[in-house]
């Protein structure tokens, strides 16, 4: 990755780069998450996620400057920057916020129904058309959310339902980068990220230390219901560590998200549910059952589906109301 590419965004698409970028990135998240669960009985959201922004922050400023020669950039669209920001925010709130209730392999199945978001929002935001065959991908999607999430089972609890409003926020993000971010600096984008952390979760641990929730809320959400506990060096250390690979995660994410078509990227990006069932299995002994697995297939093959059409419709040219 050249230093224009880091600093000046892109306006041309480079597929071979995004691809690989995206791998990389979804192997390091993977293995992020598995450390942010690992820890998450002797922390909290806010204050885990306090630590590693603030290390994210320090990471990116003294590779912009002492490397790079540079600081960050200034936003070229600040409301969409900051649009971002707090898109990706909220989907970190939902993603994490179930821990350690919810298993490595939920945590992704639940997010990766975003595909399903993004062809709603285009049709309510973008007033993009939408043909039977995307509604059927989207059915299908549904279908594996169903078979994941098993709504009116014993096993059913509302905070699966956590990692599927992730999707919605994720989708949205998606498209708010590739229409509005795109000639960002990948930088100035994670820069904008960890500021809006850093902002958020000294905000969560104050109001939650001066008010806290009552025991029920502690009880059912206990990494996202406590705002500061007693720290440890090991969690410091944890924390310190998931902050170096999410800074190298996010600059890849975002470079790859400006370098290629989210059409081209969505089959790819489907390989973090592999990535997190590996990771659960060897960090925690999980494993999915076969309802799960089902799932997670169709909302993948769902999504692939999908992004495959996309590529056939632009290759022909044909019109969007042909899918």
């Amino acid at each position: 990755m050249t230093r224009a590419s880091i600093f000046e965004g892109s306006s041309t698409d480079r597929p071979g780069l995004a691809a690989g970028l995206m791998v990389g990135a979804l192997v390091i998240l993977a293995v992020q998450d598995s450390i942010v669960r690992l820890a998450g009985a002797d922390t909290t959201l806010w204050q885990f996620q306090f630590i590693r922004s603030c290390g994210n922050l320090v990471l990116l400023l003294v590779l912009a400057r002492v490397i790079w020669g540079t600081a960050p950039k200034r936003p070229k669209r600040f409301w969409a920057v900051a649009l971002r920001s707090l898109l990706q925010l909220s989907a970190m709130m939902f993603f994490y916020g179930g821990v350690p209730r919810l298993t490595l392999a939920e945590m992704g199945a639940g997010l990766y129904t975003y595909p399903i978001f993004v062809t709603i929002l285009s049709v309510v935001v973008l007033r993009e058309p939408v043909g039977l065959r995307r509604i059927g991908a989207v059915l299908a999607g549904a279908l594996g959310a169903f078979l994941i999430l098993q709504p009116g089972s014993a096993g059913f609890h509302w905070v699966k339902l956590m990692p599927v409003g992730a999707g919605f926020c994720f989708a949205a993000l998606v498209i708010v980068t590739r229409r509005y971010c795109r000639e960002e600096s990948p930088v100035t984008l994670t820069f904008g990220v960890g500021l809006a952390y850093v902002a958020a979760t000294l905000t969560g641990m104050v109001v939650l230390n001066l008010f806290p929730p009552g025991e029920a809320a502690r009880e059912v959400l206990p990494y996202l219901a406590r705002g500061w506990l007693p720290l440890t060096g090991a969690v410091v250390a944890l924390a310190l560590v998931c902050s170096v690979l999410n800074v190298i995660a996010n600059l890849g994410l975002t470079t790859a998200y400006q370098n290629a078509e989210s059409s081209w990227l969505a089959p790819i990006d489907y390989s973090y549910l592999i990535f997190a069932t590996l990771c659960g299995l060897a960090f925690f002994g999980d494993f999915p059952d076969a309802s799960m697995l089902a799932g997670m297939a169709l909302i993948a093959g769902a999504g692939a589906f999908t992004a495959w059409r996309e590529r056939q419709l632009k290759r022909t040219g044909q019109m969007p109301a042909a899918r």
